[in-house]
């Protein structure tokens, strides 16, 4: 996180250290038959990139970031009939097993600004507060960052989120359709500051600076608030590269944490927005979570979701570290993140970390292994030579054998060949 402006220029643009797209779609390939089935949603293909783990098939519904302001309520993200049967690379990524013998958010309220998040959603009963209008999530793309931050994660708890013991504080900054407004994310921030949540996520991302929003967001940080941020919106329809790299907001004011989403190689999903003040990254792309209606799974991206997962490991560390301000919490997160084009959000890390003096870690730091199917033509080849010289080799012990056996033998009977056994020459 850098105060004041952010001059260091990173843009979203770069692959990450872990490797190839190639390799990422490869992990993608082993997991899941994807699909943005439903109906008439405004999701970005670069999130639901299609993958089959070829022997079993299983389809999720893509989970819409708005809606079509024309079809009303009837519009409303139907209930997914489809339930994921595997843990999906965003869990393993993050390391949320070991993460969560550590710490699990208890006690600390995730204030979730988006389009709101229903307290009725399974996986979040109990853990929910969201009066009025902030209750009533027609998209369904706040209840599924809900899930992200704080689910239970249902049986097996395979689909736990990140923090699955904090409480969610779920907030509209967005109309009924899921558009943000300056206006209602301002609102959205006041409120959370007067509730002291001690986590702040914003999921939308505004083109424009805003003068209300820019005191909103200082009051939240007052308050003692972790705030991060979407570090751009999704991308419009057609070619994102024609669309030039720009800061976002709130993500660009300072003492806020942006977020980037990346692909399991970590890189940046395909035709994402380009943008610049980078702080972290975090999994944004065929990440499967809840929704509001119905206890099925779908799947969504972009930098809402990786908002989500690196708000969810604000809280785990607040909880671990609960005399730390909040802006030790945000140079804990960035601190221990593993270095790349994107720094990438460890959030083990971040709660096990010993910070020397400079805010740095100290001691030898293990490096992230890539999310990715591993390569194994090389061991392959050299196997197959392995077991073409043991063949050889016993062919040539056989022949060995043989011939200690069977030449005394002919040379016994000058060459002749052996009787047929009836007695006779």
């Amino acid at each position: 996180m850098r105060p004041g402006n952010r001059g260091a220029r990173r843009p979203l643009t770069g692959a990450g250290l872990f490797g190839t797209g190639v390799l990422g779609a490869g992990l993608l390939a082993s997991a899941l038959l994807l699909s943005a089935g439903g109906p008439a949603l405004a999701a970005h293909p670069s999130h639901l990139r299609a993958a089959t783990d070829g022997k079993t098939e299983q389809r999720l519904p893509g989970m819409p970031t708005t809606l079509d302001a024309k079809a009303g309520k009837a519009a409303c993200t139907p209930a997914s009939g489809e339930k994921a049967e595997k843990r999906d690379w965003s869990r393993l990524r993050l390391d949320l097993d070991q993460v969560h013998r550590h710490s699990t958010g208890a006690g600390v309220t995730v204030a979730l600004i988006g389009t709101g998040v229903s307290p009725d959603a399974a996986g979040l009963g109990g853990r929910v507060t969201a009066a009025g209008p902030n209750g009533d999530d027609c998209v369904g793309y706040g209840t599924f960052l809900a899930g992200l931050i704080a689910g239970d994660g249902g049986d097996g708890r395979r689909l736990v989120g990140v923090a699955p013991d904090a409480r969610i504080l779920g907030l509209r900054g967005t109309d009924s359709h899921g558009r943000a407004s300056a206006e209602l994310v301002a609102e959205a921030l006041r409120e959370a500051a007067g509730a002291r949540a001690g986590v702040i996520a914003v999921a939308v991302a505004l083109p424009r600076r805003d003068q209300a929003l820019t005191r909103a967001v200082a009051e939240a940080r007052r308050a003692g608030a972790v705030v991060l941020a979407a570090a751009a919106p999704d991308p419009p329809a057609g070619d994102s590269a024609k669309t030039p790299s720009r800061v976002y907001w709130p993500a660009g004011e300072p003492g806020v944490l942006s977020v980037a989403g990346m692909a399991p190689s970590g890189a940046r999903p395909e035709g994402s927005l380009s943008t610049e003040g980078i702080d972290l990254a975090a999994p944004g792309a065929a990440v499967v979570s809840g929704g509001a209606r119905g206890e099925g799974h779908y799947l969504g991206g972009g930098a809402a979701v990786a908002t989500a997962f690196a708000a969810g490991a604000a809280a785990v560390v607040r909880s671990a570290h609960p005399d730390d301000p909040a802006d030790a919490v945000a140079r804990r997160l960035t601190a221990t993140a593993y270095p790349a084009d994107m720094p990438q959000l460890d959030p083990y890390a971040a709660v096990t970390a010993v910070l020397g003096g400079s805010g740095t870690p100290t001691g030898p730091r293990q490096a992230a292994d890539p999310v990715t199917v591993r390569d194994t033509s090389a061991a392959d080849r050299t196997a197959d030579r392995a077991a073409r010289l043991v063949l050889l080799g016993s062919a040539a012990v056989l022949v060995v054998l043989w011939a200690a056996f069977a030449l005394p033998r002919a040379r016994a009977r000058r060459w002749h060949p052996a009787a047929d056994g009836t007695g006779t020459g």
